[in-house]
Formats: C-alpha cells, structure tokens, sequence
C-alpha cells in the first residue's frame, strides 16, 4: 500500500476499502478496519465519509463514471467505430487488471449498496454499455440492438473475469484478454 501513501487521503481511504471489502467482503470490514489499515482512526474517516455505505457508494459510483469518461473520450478520438472499439477493449483490459478489487466488490456486495447510489450506478453502467452496442452496430451494420447489448455484457464478462482468471503475469494477461475480446466482438 506504500503508493496510496501518494493519494489525497479520500482516495487512500477508498483504495484501502477496495481492498479490504474484496478481501472480506463489505460486511466483514468495519469502520475501524477501514481506519487502522490507512492509518488513522476509525472516526477519523469520518471527516471523510458520513459512512461506510458512502464509502461504498463513492467508490463504485467513481468508478463507473470513470468508466464511461474515458470509454466516451477514447471513443470519440477514434477515426473510426472498429478503433473505438479496440480502445474500449484497451481501456477495459487496464481496468480489469489495474482494478480488480472493484470488480469483485461490484460482484460481492451490490446488494449492500444504498439504493440511490445504486441507481446512479444502474445508469452509467447503461450508458457505458450503449456507447459500447453503438459502436459495435456500426462495425456490424444487421446486428439489432438488443444483440449488441448481449456482445457487450459478455465482452464485459470476459475481461471482468481477471480477479478469478488472472494466472499469468498482467503482460500476458492483458494480450490474452484483449485478443479474446477482440475475437468475440468480431473486430
């Protein structure tokens, strides 16, 4: 944890949550764990979050706005919809493997997620998967909507599946990944 040492306390604090809830699961963390781990006490992460909910929601509301402003600008520097695609694959892969405790929260504990914060999350994950379906209808002109979703969702499966598939070193992981999503999006 020596590099959120660097971070702004707030992201340490939501770095080292990541981590532990991925570990232990959101229920099994508390407040002063949250603490000790970014050394500091457990009510001193209160000046930072009212919660540990909101600690949970900050976190897989960021990421998925995260998500979507660099899918949407990396799909819009793009000349074309197959290069749009090949840099959401690229931006997804990074994430996947740069971010895995996140992916396993998002899985883990959606259910503990304080329901407005579960819509915003519900949304921007509708849109990073419309930006992805539109792009690929481009590519695939007869490809009905609905069908992209699906292709997108499972592009989705595919690279999320890092925190349990991950057995290479990131380097070869990440060709793997990113040849096999590649391959089942037909770009």
């Amino acid at each position: 944890m020596a590099t959120e040492q660097l971070l702004p306390r707030r992201e340490q604090i939501l770095a080292t949550a990541a981590q532990l809830f991925a570990a232990r699961g959101f229920h099994g963390v508390s407040v002063a764990d949250i603490g000790s781990a970014c050394g500091i006490s457990g009510p001193a992460l209160y000046k930072h979050f009212a919660s540990k909910d909101a600690v949970l929601a900050e976190m897989l509301v960021s990421i998925s706005e995260r998500l979507l402003a660099v899918g949407r600008e990396r799909s819009e520097q793009a000349p074309d919809a197959r290069a749009a695609l090949v840099a959401l694959v690229d931006w997804h892969v990074d994430f996947a493997l740069r971010d895995r405790p996140l992916i396993v929260v998002q899985d883990r504990d959606w259910e503990s997620l304080p329901g407005d914060a579960r819509e915003q999350v519900r949304r921007l994950q509708r849109e990073y998967v419309d930006l992805w379906a539109g792009r690929l209808r481009e590519v695939h002109a007869d490809l009905p909507p609905d069908s992209a979703r699906a292709m997108a969702h499972a592009a989705f499966g595919l690279i999320n599946s890092t925190p349990h598939s991950a057995l290479l070193p990131d380097a070869r992981m990440r060709e793997l990944l990113t040849a096999m999503a590649r391959s089942a999006l037909g770009i």
